[in-house]
This record gives C-alpha cells, structure tokens and sequence, in this order.
C-alpha cells in the first residue's frame, strides 16, 4: 500500500474501530463463555468491552478474512506464488490456502462406506502420504482438523503471530501522521522483501531440488518484469539459470547425516523436515515440531517465518525487536515519542491510561 493511499483512508479507518467481528453475529469469548453477551470492540484497545478478554480470545472473522489477510502478508515478497489474484479485486491477493481432504474406506459386512476428514492446512506441494506423515509428526492438538480445537488454535495463532496491523496501516488506529504511516510502509516493505518466508517440507536431502525450483520461480518473476518493464529478459534469465544449475546435486554429495538446526538431533532420512529459504536450503533444517519462533517457542502457524539474525521468529516478535510495541493497544509505535514504564513496557502517551475511565495509570483511579 503506498503512503498516499493510507493517508487519503485515514478518516474510514478510524471510524471504524478496532477489530470488528466482520460482520453476522458477534463472536462470544473463548474464555468467558456463557458470560460474554458477544464481542464488543473497544474504540482502540484489541479488546471487548463487554468482558474485558483479548480480541485474540473471540477470533472474529472467518476463513476468508484470514485468507485475504494472508493473501496482502505475503503478496510483494518471495513466497507470492502462494497468492493469486482476485478477479477484479484491483490487485488485491488472495492466500491459495493449502487444504487436504483424506478419505478412508470403513469396512463393514455392508456396502463399504467412508470417512472424510478435511485438514483445513496442510503444507503446500507434497503428496497425501508425505503430508500425513508431516501431520503425524505434530502433537494431536495442532492437527488442523475442521471443526476441532486444532482448528481454532490455528486460526488463533494467526491473529496472534500475524496480527493485520503488523502489516496494514489500515488496520491500525494508532497512526498520528503521514510521516508515522511511511514509516510504517517502507518497515513492512523491507521485511516482505528480506526476511519474511514460508517454510517448505520436503524429505532431507531434497533441500537443494527446492532451491533449484526457487531459482526457477525468481527466473520467471524476472521475465516477467523485464518483459513489462522492456528489459534485457536473456541477460536476468542466464544468471538466474547459472545459479540454479551450479547447485543442482550439490546435497547429494555432502555428508549424508542431517542435523536439525533446532534441537540438534539427527532427522531421519524418510522423515519430512522443514525447510527455510532465506536459512540456506543446503545448510539448515527443521524437525517439523522444532520449526518453532525461537521467543515464544511455539510452532510457526502455517510455516509463515522471519528469519533475523541467524533465528526463527513469528511475525509478532520479529517486528518487536525492530519498534516497540504499545502495551495499551498492542500496535507498533512509530512515534518519535514514546512512554517507557519503569518495568520496561512501551506506551504511546494517551494510551497508558486505565481502559474504563480513560485516567492516566500514574494516578489511581477507583478501577
């Protein structure tokens, strides 16, 4: 999004609140259950005010939310083949969500019947037996099976670790100028274009068959903007080309054990690993329950990656260890100005306040 844009929506974006349920009815709380009488956004804390609980614990919106969500993420960066375009969406992408449909027979002394069950993720490019023995390897409660609590975790942690207002400014309420707002922009650009990444799963030893194919994609890329832009198309291909051929069977011949670059244990060699382009496909992999943001320990929703400094971060904790995030309304500060508590928490200045009555939390208030 460029900054003339954001700033000529600034006005829709406030009046919008924070964070609505997308439409229908209000979501009720996870947590409050019964007690909640459905989401209620406060005006700029991600919160409700009916009960108080994070946004994150009624996860409003549905699957095309986060599809489109996931679509403007990665759209821009080296993982946008996992996009396509919406027909007349005026640009706008959309996540090719990788789902997987397993059908198993149930034998009876009857017709044989059969049960369905539908992975609402699963890793994109593998065939069924490999993406099963991928899932297999996850503990029970992160098997994204539809309509189970795998599922929701799922679709949780993407609000979580991918929260929209990490990567849109539209999506965020705290923005005070245009000078904020290219800030923000230019931050978003540089992470799409340097170390944002979808981890890809693939037996160890193939690492370099993926990075042949990532050449190969960039090759394409290339033609295609020389081909817009009237460049020398032949002279961006041979390189990209050279590249790709220079590295084709050099796994092959290295040393046949595999490291994982989490736990350090070895993988086996019919086991599927993980992947990470921006960590070298030849030098570095994951068992799938270690692929993991090396702040918060959990497992990376969807394989969605940054890679700084040599370590694995969730999109939450990459962009805090770039600007502070506000412990009031949970956005990034790209004020000049900020409020540093003595506990070592960041605040915008109108925002370190009680929530209920608006006080400053220097002075006490009867909340």
């Amino acid at each position: 999004m460029s900054t003339s844009s954001a700033t000529g929506k600034m006005s829709v974006k406030k009046s919008a609140g924070a964070g609505g349920a997308g439409g229908g009815r209000a979501p009720k709380c996870l947590l409050c259950k019964g007690s909640c009488s459905g989401f209620q956004p406060h005006s700029w804390r991600k919160a409700c005010t009916a009960c108080g609980c994070s946004t994150v614990d009624h996860i409003p919106g549905n699957d095309l939310d986060d599809d489109q969500r996931m679509g403007r993420l990665l759209s821009d960066s080296s993982c946008s083949h996992l996009t396509a375009k919406v027909k007349g969406g005026g640009g706008l992408r959309m996540y090719k969500r990788n789902r997987m449909i397993v059908t198993n027979p149930v034998v009876s002394r009857k017709d044989p019947t059969f049960n369905t069950t539908t992975y609402n993720w699963a890793p994109a490019g593998l065939n069924q037996k490999l993406a099963m023995k991928y899932m297999e390897l996850l503990p029970k409660s992160q098997h994204t099976v539809s309509g189970t609590e795998g599922a929701l975790q799922r679709r949780r942690q993407l609000l979580i670790q991918l929260p929209a207002y990490d990567q849109d400014p539209m999506k965020c309420q705290s923005l005070a100028s245009e000078e904020e707002i290219t800030a923000m922009v230019l931050f978003v650009k540089q992470y799409k274009q340097e170390v944002l990444g979808v981890g890809e799963v693939a037996l160890p030893g193939e690492g370099g068959a993926l990075k042949e194919a990532s050449l190969q994609r960039s090759a394409k890329e290339a033609k295609d903007q020389s081909n817009s832009e009237n460049k020398d198309v032949d002279s961006v291909c041979s390189d990209i080309a050279s590249a790709a051929a220079s590295t084709a069977g050099a796994e092959e011949n290295s040393n046949t054990r595999y490291i994982c670059s989490g736990c350090h244990g070895e993988i086996s060699k019919d086991t599927p690993a993980v992947y990470a382009e921006h960590a070298g496909y030849c030098h570095a992999l994951w068992h799938p329950t270690c692929f993991v943001c090396s702040v918060c320990r959990q497992g990376l929703v969807d394989l969605v990656y940054f890679w700084s400094d040599e370590k694995l971060l969730c999109g939450r904790h990459y962009c805090e260890t770039v600007w502070p995030r506000c412990s009031g309304c949970d956005e990034l500060i790209f004020a000049k100005s900020f409020l540093t508590t003595k506990d070592g928490r960041a605040w915008h200045p109108n925002h370190h306040c009680c929530w209920k009555c608006g006080q400053s939390l220097d002075t006490p208030c009867q909340h």
